[in-house]
């Protein structure tokens, strides 16, 4: 996708912010919370034009979404963000307990295999029903990702051999889901 950058001051945001906005980021949240700087639907169109988003952290709260809803987002998420923005998305592991225990998390639980689906040429190989191509609420984003764990704190002080081996055959090693996503942009030209 090309991209037209225009001069304008660049933004960061952490979307779901809660009551604890990332430092630095505008505080983005579905209700007006102290550390809440912008209302806003994530359902909605967001209200930053195209391109001019250089971060976005989203800390606990993409796992509030259902499936279609997270498509939605990652859309969202590839128009508002500059070529090269960057994402990082924070969701309880989906072997963790904590992907279950809060009523208001929706299901599936996400996990590794939802990052493969923002990838463009992934799809085309793989899903190319999900994409906007063949499909009116498919992904029409292209992010490269890329993505590892939070451990439970008791294997951290372990070697990296037992960590990977914990990681693929024990429940709650990995606590959280932490995932870097880079929008797949060119710039075209910029507007003076």
């Amino acid at each position: 996708m090309n991209a037209v950058v225009k001069d304008e001051p660049l933004v960061k945001l952490d979307l779901g912010c809660g009551k604890h906005k990332k430092p630095g980021f505008l505080g983005v949240d579905r209700r007006k919370f102290p550390e809440t700087d912008v209302v806003a639907d994530l359902l909605g169109v967001w209200p930053w034009p195209d391109n001019t988003v250089e971060e976005i952290n989203m800390s606990h709260a993409l796992e509030h979404f259902s499936g279609q809803e997270r498509v939605h987002i990652f859309n969202e998420m590839y128009r508002v963000l500059i070529p090269g923005g960057k994402a990082l998305i924070i969701t309880p592991h989906w072997a963790s307990n904590r992907a279950y225990g809060d009523f208001t998390h929706a299901w599936p639980p996400v996990s590794e295999m939802l990052y493969f689906y923002v990838s463009k040429s992934w799809r085309d190989v793989n899903a190319p029903d999900n994409d906007i191509e063949w499909n009116p609420q498919g992904y029409r984003c292209d992010f490269d990702v890329t993505w590892g764990y939070g451990l439970r704190q008791d294997l951290l002080a372990r070697n990296t051999e037992y960590q990977m081996f914990a990681l693929g055959n024990y429940k709650e090693a990995a606590s959280d889901l932490i995932a870097t996503l880079v929008a797949k942009k060119t710039v075209e030209k910029k507007d003076e």
